[in-house]
C-alpha cells in the first residue's frame, strides 16, 4: 500500500557503493485512503435521507416534545388525507385493521405505536382509528405532529 525504496543522501551522488544504499520506506501514503472515505462520507450523506420509510402526509404542528427513542423499530400507522390507512408501508382495509394489529402485536415486544394522521383527517375517523389499535393490543399510542406549531400561551405562531 505504499512501500516503497528511499535512497541514501549525501556524498555527492557519484559515487555509489554496491548494496545497503536502498532501505524500505515505513511511511503509509494515507492519500487513497483519505479519498475512499470521503467519497464514502458523500455516498452516506446522501443515501440517509432516504432511508426513513413513511407515507407523505401533512401532519399537523404542535408545540409538544419528540417522545424518546426506543430499542425496537416503532410501529407506525398512517392516515392519509383520503382516509387510507396502512401500518408501515402497506395498505390495510379497515375491516381487517384489528386482525393485523392483533397479528403484529403478538410477535412484538412492546405495545408502542405511531399514529399518523393528515391534518386534514377528521378527528372522529382518527379517534375509530384509535379505537382500533387499542382493540388490536395497543394501549401505548403516541400522535405524530410536527414541531413548531402555537403554543397556546402567545409565545408561539
Amino acid at each position: 500500500m505504499g512501500a516503497g525504496v528511499m535512497q541514501k543522501k549525501g556524498g555527492g551522488g557519484r559515487r555509489r557503493r554496491r548494496g545497503g544504499s536502498a532501505q524500505p520506506m515505513s511511511e503509509i501514503n494515507v492519500t487513497p485512503f483519505v479519498d475512499v472515505m470521503l467519497v464514502l462520507l458523500i455516498i452516506f450523506m446522501v443515501a440517509a435521507p432516504l432511508l426513513t420509510v413513511g407515507v407523505p402526509v401533512e401532519l399537523p404542528k404542535t408545540a409538544a416534545q419528540a417522545l424518546p427513542s426506543e430499542q425496537e423499530e416503532p410501529l407506525t400507522v398512517t392516515i392519509s388525507a383520503d382516509g387510507d390507512v396502512q401500518i408501515m408501508t402497506s395498505p390495510t382495509p379497515r375491516e381487517e385493521l384489528v386482525s393485523k394489529l392483533r397479528a403484529v402485536a403478538a410477535e412484538r415486544e412492546g405495545d408502542r405505536v405511531f399514529l399518523r394522521a393528515d391534518g386534514s383527517v377528521p378527528y372522529s375517523e382518527v379517534m375509530q382509528i384509535m379505537g382500533a389499535l387499542n382493540a388490536g393490543g395497543f394501549t401505548n399510542i403516541g400522535l405524530v405532529t410536527d414541531i413548531g406549531g402555537p403554543t397556546l400561551d402567545g409565545s408561539g405562531d
